[in-house]
């Protein structure tokens, strides 16, 4: 029970870590325009990717930012599991019916 916590803990910290990576640069990137300067194609990209690496950062900023966050940790923790566990099912299911589709396409399947 305590090693599944621990390796928890750690693949949650390891994927605070990468996108916290990805937002670095984000101001000075988001300061270009308001200075007068206009945003090229690629730091257009780069600006969705990094806004995308932000908002996977939310729950996890809203629940430290609010009063007694350090209670609301264990059910932000449930709420993320339960998350991967639905994205997991549905990834399951949706592998399971292209793998019946293809089957019922095959030649000689009637």
């Amino acid at each position: 029970m305590m090693r599944h916590l621990l390796d928890a803990q750690q693949r949650e910290r390891m994927h605070i870590a990468a996108k916290m990576s990805a937002v670095k640069g984000l101001m000075p990137l988001l300061m270009k325009r308001r200075n007068g300067s206009r945003w090229s194609r690629a730091e257009r990209a780069d600006l969705l990717v990094r806004l995308r690496a932000l908002s996977y950062l939310s729950p996890y900023l809203v629940t430290l930012a609010l009063p007694g966050s350090f209670l609301m940790l264990p059910v932000l923790a449930w709420w993320l599991d339960r998350r991967r566990g639905l994205r997991d099912d549905l990834m399951n299911n949706l592998t399971a019916t292209i793998a019946e589709s293809a089957e019922a396409e095959r030649p000689g399947n009637f």
